[in-house]
This record gives C-alpha cells, structure tokens and sequence, in this order.
C-alpha cells in the first residue's frame, strides 16, 4: 500500500513515499522536492553476529546523469566509480545517522540513496540526507532517529534556509547543518571570512527545519513502519572483571601520560600484556580476550575523561586551551614550484604547490552541469604516518579531508583574472597524531605563498575536542587541538579554519545530543584564540608572496578585438597552431577577446605576445616598427611590420645620401627600425628607414 507524507520547503512540496517501489529491500522511500528525486534504500544482513564492536553501516549515494537528462562524457557511455562529490555526499549522510545505530545489531547495513532526477535549483544532498533517514525509520531496522539536513545559506545580511544553487554562489556562508529533533549533531560548510555570531545564528535557524522534516518521518513510520528486528547482545561478561580492572587501573594510569604517542602505545600494550599473562588461562578463550580487550579501552576511557575535566590536564600534559608547539619552513623541496613543511606536534604535512595553465584545470562533468576550478587541493595519508604498513589508497576519508582543506582556503585564493595559473596543492601527512586536515589547510597556505600565489589573507585552522559529564553536561572542558586519543574518547570533534577576520571552513561532528549554544559560543571563542596563535607563527615564518618559481610556466595575458578572434586562430585553427609551433607555447583564446600565453621561458612568451598584436592589431601610422626585410626589388625593399603584413621602403627613404642600389642598405633577413609614415587607400604601408633611424637617434 502506498503511504505519502508532504511538507511545504519554500516554493514547492517535500514528498516522502513508500510502497510504490524497491518493496523487497527493508525500507524504500521515494523523496522529490520540486524537480529533484531522491530514491533511497536500506538493506540489511540475514545473520546477526554477536559482539561486533563496531556499527557495520555502508552509504553508497550516488547520481545518475539522465536525472539531468545527460549522457556521462567520455568513451564509456555508463555512470563508473563514485565522484568525489558522491563521496562526499555519502559522507555527510553516513557521519550523523552511523552514531544512531545498535551495536549490538550486530548486522551488516547498507544504504543506497540515488538520484533519479535533478532540476538544478533543489540541492540533492539535502534531500538525500532525508530519504536515507526516512528510508531506515520506516525498515525494520533499529535506529534511533530520524534525522534530517538542512543547508543555510547567510546572503546580504539574511539567512536563506535551503538557497538554490544561485544563491549558494552569491552567499557570505554557506553550512549544512544534520541532527535530531532534539540536537544537531554534524555541521560542515565555508565562509568568506564569517563572524563566529553569524555561525551560531545559522546553526539556530537550521534546527527549525531539521525538527520538522524529522516530524514528517515520524508521520511516515505510523503510517508505513516495520517492526524492528531484535538486537544480539553479547550474552557472555568477563570473567574477574572487577578483579582485573582493579589490577590494571593504576598500571594504565602511569602509561597513559606517557609523554609521545608511540611511547604511550607501547606503554600500555605491555600492561595489557602482562595484565593478560595473569589471567592466561581465562582468556585463552577467544570471547574473554575481545572482552578483556574491550576493558582496557574502557579503563582508558575513564582515566583520561577524569583527568581532563577533574584537573584540566591531558594526556600529553597540556592545559585545555595550549596548542602543541608549532613549526613551518618554506621551500623545502629543490624542484618544486613552491612547498613547506608545517609540523605541529606529532601531526605533519609537506605541502607542495604547482603553478600550471588553465588547460591544467579540474574539469567536473556531473549533473549539475559542467564546470571547471583552477584551484586544486588533493590530501593523502599514506600509512607510514601512523606508523603502520597498509596499501596506498585514495578513500573516503582522504576525499572528505582534502575538500575541507580546500574549502577553508579556496575563499582566500585569487580568481583567475587576478592570477592566470592553474594551483594544484597536495598535502602529504608524513605523521599524524591530531587534525592533519587542520595542517594541510595551513601548510597549503604556507606553499602557496612560497610559490608566489597572491593570496588574499592567510589562513590557518585548528582541531577543537569536548569532553562533557553530568546529565545534562553541566560539567565540560573544551579542548585546543585535540590529539587523535581525545578525537575517540571526546564528545565533538571541531574543526575550525580562517583568517584573522573571520571563518572560511568548518567541520563539527557531534556525539552527544543538546550541545548547547552556550558550550558552541565558547568553543567558537576558544578556536579563534588557537587560529591566531598558529597563524602568529606561520607569519614569522613567511607573509607574502615569493617571486615565482623559474621552474613555473609563464603566462602572458592580453586583449584582442573580439573580431580579431577568426584571423588569430584562422582557418581550422591553423594561425594560433603555426605561433604555438613556431615560438613553443600554448595559446588560449576565449569569447571575451582575451588571449593568455603560456610559455616554459618569459622570452618565448613575449615573442608570442608580440606575434599575436602583429595579426590582432591595425599598424598605426606613426609608429616605429622592428621589421624583417623580406625582399630586396630595385626600387627599394618589402619589410615585414607585423606578422603578415609588409610594407614597402621606398630607396629614397633608406638614407638622406643618394643610394644606387638597395643591397649597399640593406640584405634580406635583416631586422631594421622602420617608421609607417601612411596607409595609402588601397591600404598598402609606406615605410620609411630614415625616419626611424631620425627619431631613434632624438630619443637618444
């Protein structure tokens, strides 16, 4: 049977409906909303396994180009492997609905949201966040939500909840905001240098529509909703495990404030050891010693939650608001256009910069139209920075990392206009312990600048951390640039990039729910104190721009005529290919009449430049020329001005002496001064060497 529920969203209805299709999966909702349609599905697996430790849950958002009424680009007529924007769309599903899980479903659980159509004004994210939502409320599986999404945009001093594309264009900020009815719990997004009370607004706008759109869930599940499947609990406890943890508490007291990571680490790896050694016989079962395992973390957990809000000291021994020491160098890298090492604590990134053309730019083809960004940002974490062996992959995580990266620089970035290159940044974390996205947003900015880029203000980012108790978290610590063992033990983890005027990038994701706006406000404040410390020392250590590598391309830019475009490209493109050919450069002419030329030498660049104001311009009567003789007659010789046009040199004009023969002046190929003294009606050039040599010598 067929269930519907429907919400007004600004110009048009928010639909919800099941029973139509997909009636086999456990829960299928089919959202649209205006011209965009969203079909989400969640599946889950037959068996449950006992004591899983963690929440096997898969997000596979992905668009299909005929919701736009697009055939995919390329050879291969057919959608291939996500695009970083399904990636990242997956991701902003996954990270506030995963937390909402039954661990001890102990089930695998797979959601797909697909878009089925787009109209190019309703954002598909957003609505995909609420199928995928309502798509588990409605299945059999447990889940404690709904949640929902919702995007602000902030636009000429107003708030626009859910903005079209256009205005996502135009705003100051743009965030989405996921949670409850009772709290949010995710926010990511950018801004162009946004007070921090202009977040906290945003924030208390999106929460109206994240409770009504989980309402309309709600409505949906009395209508439509399944039973829910039982949980597996682990029936089995540890055996001793008042004894244990009395034994093991005060040995992992000392190693856990081991001063370094590895040295932590290892510190309680031979606890857990010698802990176990005791305990041999017992925990030779293998569901013992995942549980003794469990323990350990848990004693962990405890001690340094306690430490932090009891004392307000951490497990590297910094007060809550102390920002590990800090390090940056420039130009660390011989070749390379521009590159710096920024370390700060365990956590490092070199940055490395390359200056390319615009045929270099990032081409996207997808189904909100085709486009193009000359700025570029790719972060890999290999894993030797963590100390470990693993393949080199390109994952989820490196693609959520690098775009927050780029997001909180790309505002800051000069626009094509202003710089003609193509920026390609890559941050490789040599070692991470800590926010490395919060150090490839400051060691991007570091290379960028040592490559030359104009950027318009420096910008820096840190990682917050919050660690909460009580029943309604009365009693907190916020935490300044969180170590990766605060990130697993905290309640939030919050980062936040900008200037020293403002936000350009923000990621949060919560654990908890009823943050309040009181402990955001705080937060906000406390990050700010971080990001001008960092970025205090980032400016010692370069604050403007670096002439531009040797090793870089060198662009030219002018303007033509737009009627010049046809005679400098030619006929099937032969003029613009024969000077690409002859001086070896690129050449790139758009609609607008502007021409940019690449050069590997600025010499070339500039003979090329020279060559394209010979076709691209009318020779001026007055003006001195350096010309190329190109034949010698008995009446005087034909010399080259520009690219394509000669001129005649009368011999009367070759010297104030009487001249018998051109050749005692001149030979062919020699390049000579000359004056167009007319453009006659038949529209020949009349050049005089004389007149030149006259005025050359006056100037002189």
């Amino acid at each position: 049977m067929v269930q519907r529920v429907t919400a007004k969203v600004g110009d048009a209805d928010l639909i919800l409906e099941t029973g139509k299709i997909g009636k086999q999966a456990n829960g299928c909702v089919y959202a649209q909303w205006g011209g965009a349609a969203i079909i989400a599905t969640v599946c889950t697996s037959h068996e449950a396994v006992e004591g899983m430790d963690y929440v096997p849950v898969t997000v596979d958002y992905n668009e299909k180009f005929y919701a736009a009424g697009k055939i995919p680009g390329g050879f291969v007529k057919r959608e291939g492997r996500p695009k970083d924007k399904e990636i990242l769309v997956s991701r902003l599903i996954d990270r506030p609905m995963r937390p909402l899980f039954e661990m001890t479903f102990g089930r695998e659980i797979q959601i797909v949201p697909t878009c089925v159509s787009a109209d190019g004004v309703h954002t598909q994210d957003i609505l995909a966040v609420i199928a995928s939502s309502a798509a588990v409320t409605i299945s059999d599986i447990p889940f404690h939500g709904p949640v929902a999404a919702c995007r602000v945009a902030y636009l000429d001093g107003q708030y626009v909840i859910n903005p079209t594309f256009a205005q996502i264009e135009k705003a100051q900020l743009e965030i989405v905001v996921a949670g409850t009815a009772e709290g949010f719990t995710m926010v990511e997004g950018g801004g162009d240098e946004v007070e921090e009370e202009v977040m906290l607004g945003a924030l208390e706008k999106a929460q109206v529509f994240i409770t009504d759109m989980c309402h309309l869930q709600e409505e949906l599940q009395k209508l439509a909703g399944k039973d829910k499947l039982p949980l597996a609990p682990l029936e089995i406890t540890l055996q001793n495990a008042e004894q244990i943890e009395a034994e093991a508490t005060p040995l992992i007291q000392e190693a856990c404030f081991r001063d370094g990571k590895m040295a932590r680490g290892a510190a309680v790896g031979e606890v857990k050891k010698a802990v176990a050694a005791r305990h041999a016989e017992q925990l030779a079962d293998p569901m013992q010693a995942k549980l003794y395992a469990a323990l350990i973390d848990d004693i962990q957990y405890k001690l340094l939650r306690k430490s932090i809000l009891e004392k307000g000291i951490r497990i590297d021994g910094r007060k809550c608001d102390e920002i590990r020491p800090i390090t940056c160098e420039v130009n660390v890298l011989p070749r390379p256009h521009g590159s710096a090492l920024f370390t700060r604590g365990e956590t490092q990134s070199l940055a490395i910069t390359t200056l390319g053309t615009s045929l270099d730019e990032q081409s996207y083809d997808d189904i909100d139209g085709d486009r193009s960004e000359h700025f570029i940002l790719h972060y890999n974490f290999p894993p030797y920075s963590v100390g470990e062996v693993g393949k080199l992959t390109t994952g989820r995580r490196e693609i959520g990392h690098g775009n927050l990266a780029r997001r909180s620089l790309a505002p800051m970035v000069p626009g094509r206009e202003e710089f003609p290159y193509t920026i390609r940044v890559v941050s490789e974390i040599m070692e991470s312990n800590g926010s490395s996205s919060q150090a490839s947003t400051c060691g991007g900015c570091l290379s960028m600048l040592a490559a030359g880029v104009p950027l318009k203000k420096m910008v820096a980012g840190v990682a917050m951390g919050l660690i909460t108790d009580g029943p309604k978290y009365e009693h907190y610590k916020i935490l300044s640039d969180i170590l990766g063992e605060e990130d697993h033990l905290g309640d939030m983890d919050f980062k936040v990039a900008g200037t020293k005027d403002g936000i350009t990038g923000f990621q949060m994701d919560i654990k908890i729910a009823g943050v309040s706006m009181e402990i955001m406000k705080e937060a906000l404040a406390q990050a700010k104190a971080g990001r001008l410390h960092i970025l205090s020392i980032m400016e010692k250590c370069i604050d403007k721009p670096q002439p531009i590598s040797m090793y870089a391309p060198k662009i030219l830019s002018m303007k033509i005529p737009v009627d010049k475009i046809g005679a400098l490209i030619g006929p099937g493109g032969k003029n613009v290919k024969s000077l690409c050919a002859q001086y070896g450069v690129t050449i790139n002419t758009d609609d607008d009449g502007t021409v940019t030329i690449y050069g590997k030498t600025g010499n070339a660049a500039e003979e090329a430049k020279k060559a394209v104001k010979g076709i691209t311009e009318d020779p001026e009567p007055g003006t001195i020329y350096n010309g190329t003789v190109k034949r010698i007659m008995d009446f005087g010789a034909f010399v080259e001005i520009l690219p394509g046009k000669e001129g005649l040199c009368h011999i009367s004009k070759l010297s104030h002496q009487r001249v018998e023969k051109v050749t005692d002046i001149l030979k062919e190929g020699q390049q000579i001064p000359v004056k167009l003294l007319e453009v006659d009606k038949m529209g020949r050039l009349n050049l005089s060497y004389i007149d030149a040599l006259d005025e050359q010598a006056k100037n002189k």
